[in-house]
């Protein structure tokens, strides 16, 4: 349960010259100059990582195929949500809370930044529940770390502080955050908004239009 497989692709080298609109001996060169990571097969023939090819073009501001960001993006848990709060009694509420209130809902805790970051790597939730103020990393740099790296899956995140409204909102939402809860929580409203957010989640096509 909870486990995804998830088989990344690999390109040859001519693959990854139509990708990248080269002729095949640059794409060749690249990897032989050792600019593109590579590893060769049994027969000698060049295989590149999907997400090798995509740190290579990032590095030097290349146009990243659609079709690579399709490969990278792991799929998310969509029974698994994760509370990540430094207040262990706070998070033990919601994760309490959550449980009774979202059926078939399964929760996952942290309590600082580093062990979040390690659980959405290895479990990908399909919801965070993100405080703003963690040890650790914080929750703008974590939750711009899960926008930027789709080999987390992009789950849906819930920014939570305690920090005023006015000045806390804005640095989340830039940062890729779906939703903003002040503390305290209205725990009726971050309920709903979790359901809409799992919902869209088993629904894509039903997204309105212009949503995160």
């Amino acid at each position: 349960m909870g486990k995804f497989s998830h088989k990344v692709r690999t390109f040859s080298a001519l693959e990854v010259a139509k990708l990248c609109g080269v002729v095949n001996q640059t794409a060749i060169n690249w990897i032989r100059s050792g600019h593109l990571k590579a590893f060769s097969t049994p027969g000698g023939q060049y295989r590149v990582y999907a997400e090798d090819l995509v740190s290579f073009l990032k590095e030097r501001n290349m146009r990243v195929p659609e079709e690579l960001h399709e490969d990278l993006t792991m799929p998310v848990d969509p029974g698994l949500a994760l509370i990540v709060d430094d207040d262990k009694d706070l998070n033990t509420i919601l994760k309490r809370l959550l449980e009774r209130k979202i059926e078939e809902l399964r929760v996952a805790q942290a309590f600082d930044g580093f062990e979040a970051g390690r659980l959405i790597a290895e479990r990908h939730p399909a919801i965070v529940l993100l405080d703003l103020n963690l040890p650790g990393v914080d929750g703008i740099s974590l939750c711009k770390k899960i926008r930027s790296d789709e080999s987390l899956g992009q789950p849906a995140v819930i920014s939570m502080t305690g920090i005023a409204q006015e000045e806390a909102q804005p640095r989340m939402m830039e940062a890729g955050a779906n939703a903003f809860f002040s503390k305290p929580l209205n725990f009726e409203a971050l309920i709903a908004k979790i359901k809409e957010l799992l919902e869209e989640r088993k629904n894509p096509q039903g997204k309105a239009a212009g949503g995160p």
